[in-house]
């Protein structure tokens, strides 16, 4: 019972999962997948009430179909109120919300929760990292919270 309690826990506390809303190609090959971007959309686990919306290139041909590209570091994150925020339990001044791969084991595309705690807002903040070496590239968004204090988690 105590195994299935802390196994309950740490799916609770794992990042959000992305679906995707849909997709451009931006280059066109004959034989295999095309390069494309991708826009695909998450709810902020630990915030009812907003959604957020990464795009990011994705690398088709041979290697992209198989899952072994590496793709770039190129990406947007727009995070917007869609319904009531309402917060179940006080958040983390900071906490990744997302994560998900961009190469077939070492490089990520993540996005972190951060609270301007002064200005009452949510920032979120993607980029990606690799196991040596990450990324500068990097895109922000916020999400003010007007009709309430954001509960800061001590």
């Amino acid at each position: 019972m105590k195994q299935a309690a802390l196994l309950l826990l740490a799916c609770l506390s794992l990042p959000a999962l992305a679906e995707e809303v849909g997709e451009v190609s931006t280059t066109f090959k004959l034989l295999s997948p095309n390069d494309k971007v991708v826009v695909e959309a998450f709810d902020d686990p630990s915030v009812q009430g907003v959604a957020c919306y990464v795009s990011r290139a994705k690398t088709g041909g041979y290697k992209g179909a198989m899952g072994l590209a590496k793709d770039p570091s190129r990406f947007s994150v727009a995070c917007r109120q869609v319904g009531a925020i309402r917060f179940s339990k006080p958040i983390p001044p900071q906490e990744q919300v997302f994560k998900e791969g961009a190469s077939f084991v070492f490089k990520h595309v993540r996005v972190v929760r951060i609270v301007d705690a002064k200005r009452n807002v949510l920032t979120y903040l993607t980029y990606s990292d690799k196991l040596v070496d990450g990324s500068p590239d990097n895109a922000i968004t916020a999400v003010a919270v007007l009709d309430q204090k954001i509960p800061l988690k001590k």
